[in-house]
């Protein structure tokens, strides 16, 4: 079922006459966004109190179909330029508390009496929408929020495995592609658990890395010179020919105390099924 606004052009009238009133009723209502509008215009180029007047007004006129496409615009602006969603919710619930308000000043100018009771239920229905909806959207955010964290961390721990073989001997089987990001959690996890640990033997198995840059490769070098700094022996198996390529390139060597072997198993025969017997 349709509804028709009653005296719609008088009513965009009033709100063309009296668009102050209406932006600082609005800038009222969005506390947290009045702060943003000059960020997310330099960010985006979005003019969020120019737009909250066209939005005001294809509702008034009932233009659906460019209601639409200009949620369907302002959506795509919004993602492309990552700016917080919960800026626009605040910002289109206070459009709609702001629309209300002044329909209701645009009927008591025009002293229509009986309409004051269906405001008065317009108020107290929206208010506890909107409560329902600032408190689905908190939550919402912070368990999404500490979801995304929680495997933050569970994908740093899976990319740089440390396994203990016994209380001084460690394995890091390294997976996939190293780029500059990983390194660093390597370079950050390596140093602690050595420390933490007392690892004295850490056996890096890269037969399992499918590629690995120039930059990587020297990090690379560096993490073993300051394992090395920390007493810990580096021994390194499985290294493919691109890999060996890659090392080869910077010019940087392995320092004397890293020994390379052609396995992993190599690698456990030697040093830990050795200090077993």
């Amino acid at each position: 079922m349709e509804v028709t606004y009653h005296h719609s052009d008088q009513l965009k009238d009033f709100f063309e006459k009296n668009n102050q009133i209406f932006e600082q009723i609005l800038l009222n209502k969005a506390v947290n966004v009045k702060d943003k509008i000059d960020e997310i215009l330099t960010v985006g180029n979005i003019d969020l109190v120019n737009n909250a007047h066209h939005l005001v007004f294809y509702i008034i006129d009932e233009e659906d179909e460019v209601l639409r496409k200009f949620a369907k615009k302002e959506g795509i602006a919004w993602a492309t330029h990552a700016i917080d969603l919960s800026f626009k919710l605040e910002w289109v619930q206070a459009i709609r508390r702001t629309l209300w308000i002044m329909i209701e000043k645009f009927y008591e100018m025009n002293e229509n009496k009986q309409i004051r009771y269906f405001f008065q239920m317009e108020h107290a229905i929206n208010n506890r929408l909107d409560e329902f909806l600032n408190s689905f959207f908190i939550n919402y955010s912070t368990y999404k929020d500490s979801l995304l964290t929680a495997q933050q961390e569970l994908v740093k721990n899976l990319s740089v495995p440390i396994i203990p073989i016994d209380s001084s001997i460690c394995v890091l089987p390294l997976i996939g592609a190293m780029d500059t990001n990983r390194i660093e959690i390597l370079k950050d996890k390596v140093l602690v658990n050595v420390s933490e640990l007392r690892i004295e033997i850490l056996i890096i198995d890269l037969s399992g890395i499918a590629s690995m840059d120039k930059e990587s490769t020297v990090e690379l070098m560096k993490i073993i010179d300051g394992i090395a700094m920390m007493g810990c022996k580096t021994v390194i198996t499985g290294l493919r020919k691109e890999t060996v390529r890659e090392i080869t390139n910077t010019g940087v060597n392995f320092n004397k105390q890293t020994k390379t072997l052609a396995t992993l198993q190599q690698a456990l025969s030697e040093y830990f099924l050795q200090e077993k017997q």
